[in-house]
């Protein structure tokens, strides 16, 4: 996906992102849900962040991602 390559180069990242237009890997890992704002529900997805290894195993789940601290949160379990 066009967007993706751009966000990947924007942001200099070295690995592969995913792009889900059916939602079918986003209901398999249960982040595509229903969400409240300001009284408008609506579906989307919930900010969560899986670590899977070279072996396709996820070793960490951290849902419900708050973007001011996560990088350094995943850098520490990685280190782990």
């Amino acid at each position: 996906m066009e967007q993706l390559q751009k966000f990947r180069d924007k942001y200099k990242l070295n690995f592969p992102l995913a792009g889900d237009t059916s939602h079918s890997m986003l209901e398999a890992y249960g982040v595509w849900q229903e969400k409240n704002l300001y009284g408008q529900k609506s579906m989307g997805i919930v900010r969560t962040t899986y670590v899977i290894d070279p072996k396709g195993k996820i070793r960490n789940v951290f849902p419900k991602v708050k973007v001011e601290g996560h990088a350094q949160e995943i850098l520490a379990a990685l280190r782990a």
